[in-house]
């Protein structure tokens, strides 16, 4: 399965086996992982949840808009949900392409979209609070009724 929400640690050398083919002259490795310092705010921990059916279908999406955009191009994404420790791999992408500028590209597309489309939040713990973050624009229902677009990445 070259798309997954893995509560385990991500094994890098596995997602990278997935995109190896024999007419790639390029492999591009993305991976995220988890900082000590944000906004100035030093970092315990973070938590990751996921609505895990949809971020995976989210995610074969990326891997087929990336495949019809870059031809040749294979792709695997893995992220981790849970508690991760400072250093932790959150997310590794994997992008194999005939050409390196578009291993580059296609790889730095999937991130993006990633926290566009995909429905993963996380909250991060610091020494003085906690907060919730989304990767994406959600419609929130107001009081009102009246739903209004909010932007979690701020």
């Amino acid at each position: 399965m070259n798309f997954e929400i893995s509560k385990e640690p991500i094994l890098i050398q596995a997602v990278i086996d997935k995109v190896v083919q024999r007419e790639a002259g390029a492999i591009t490795t993305f991976i995220g992982t988890v900082r000590e310092l944000t906004h100035g705010k030093k970092t315990l921990y973070l938590i990751y949840e996921a609505y895990e059916s949809m971020a995976v279908k989210k995610l074969e999406q990326i891997g087929q808009e990336i495949e019809e955009r870059w031809p040749g191009a294979q792709v695997a994404i893995s992220h981790r949900v849970g508690k991760l420790d400072i250093t932790d791999v959150a997310v590794v992408i994997a992008v194999s392409t005939p050409h390196r500028a578009d291993a580059y590209e296609a790889n730095r597309y999937a991130i993006e979209r990633i926290k566009e489309i995909v429905p993963i939040w996380k909250k991060e713990h610091w020494e003085d609070g906690q907060e919730w973050i989304g990767n994406q624009k959600e419609t929130v229902a107001y009081p009102t009724g009246k739903p209004e677009e909010a932007d979690l990445n701020e």
